[in-house]
């Protein structure tokens, strides 16, 4: 089971699932995900979507081997306009998940992020860096969820006994995001095809590490399968500014659009790039796809869910 599994990491994830061999049932409520992300599986006969609110219930028949809980709104814009559902589905969805994984026998993973160490002081950020989260501010419906739902992973694998895995994603990218959904690659791209001016916040110089979705799919399911229990980091070490990453979009474009500058939204993170010597230790990540790559790949998709041309350079 898929929790999110038609979002944009939840729909590829179901994908990699259901190449190598699995029969895969995708739980969403919509409210950030979309059936078209999985609508070329209409006729898989081993995959299943059941709309439902992970936070309210789990409709889910016969036997689960393994939930993968990937259901959240994960971006800036979701947080001032949901901010109550993303700390529902962190806190009483994780729980249930864990309850119908405690009560198969399944193994349970939970999805968590880079947001868990807030405004990092210490760069690259490791897993044993507690963080530095405002548990007040804006960000923090999204950042406490997940700190809140490994603790309860945590709790659940320590005192129940099920066997649990904790991935913390760093900034992911790629085709099926959502063009208006207010991340920086999104925003970039869809700017730049419309030639309008591309929008940085503050003077440009905060840093993303940017993964390919394929990349981070290959991490979970290493995770999935080894059953260790984390929390592990998965992403890249490409780090990159804002300025640099919209220059190179618009590059890669062919746009002349200008860049233009907003206030730093409150708490936004200074620098962001995981340390991997766990994951690739333990488990043997190498993420294989460039930026230069993926976002060429990312701009043909966002360019063709916006109906705007497409001249690649």
């Amino acid at each position: 089971m898929v929790t999110g599994g038609t979002g944009f990491v939840g729909s590829h994830l179901v994908d990699a699932l259901l190449a190598r061999g699995a029969e895969v049932v995708a739980v969403d409520n919509y409210v950030t995900g979309s059936p078209a992300n999985v609508a070329h599986l209409v006729d898989e006969p081993r995959f299943t979507l059941v709309e439902a609110d992970v936070s309210e219930e789990l409709p889910v028949e016969g036997h689960v081997d393994a939930v993968l809980h990937f259901a959240s709104p994960a971006s800036p814009v979701d947080f001032a306009r949901i901010p109550i559902e993303i700390l529902r589905v962190g806190s009483q969805g994780t729980q249930n998940c864990l309850e119908l994984a405690e009560a198969h026998g399944a193994r349970f993973l939970f999805a968590s992020t880079s947001e868990v160490y807030g405004d990092p002081q210490i760069h690259p950020q490791p897993e044993s860096y507690w963080g530095n989260v405002n548990p007040v501010g804006p960000r923090s419906v999204y950042d406490e969820a997940k700190r809140y739902g490994e603790a309860l992973t945590m709790a659940y694998h320590r005192f129940r006994g099920v066997d649990t895995g904790i991935v913390r994603i760093f900034n992911t990218y790629g085709p099926r995001m959502r063009p208006d959904d207010g991340r920086a690659i999104p925003n970039f791209i869809a700017q730049a095809l419309r030639g309008e001016p591309i929008t940085l916040y503050g003077d440009g110089s905060q840093t993303r590490s940017i993964c390919y979705v394929s990349d981070l799919v290959a991490g979970i399911l290493l995770l999935l399968d080894s059953g260790r229990t984390g929390p592990m980091n998965c992403g890249t070490e490409h780090e990159m500014s804002m300025r640099e990453l919209a220059e190179t979009i618009r590059q890669l474009v062919g746009s002349s659009s200008e860049l233009v500058s907003e206030p730093l939204p409150e708490n936004d993170p200074l620098q962001r790039r995981p340390v991997l010597d766990v994951i690739r230790g333990e488990l043997g990540y190498e993420p294989v796809v460039t930026p230069a790559d993926g976002l060429a790949r990312t701009i043909a998709d966002v360019a063709e869910r916006i109906g705007a041309p497409l001249h690649v350079g």
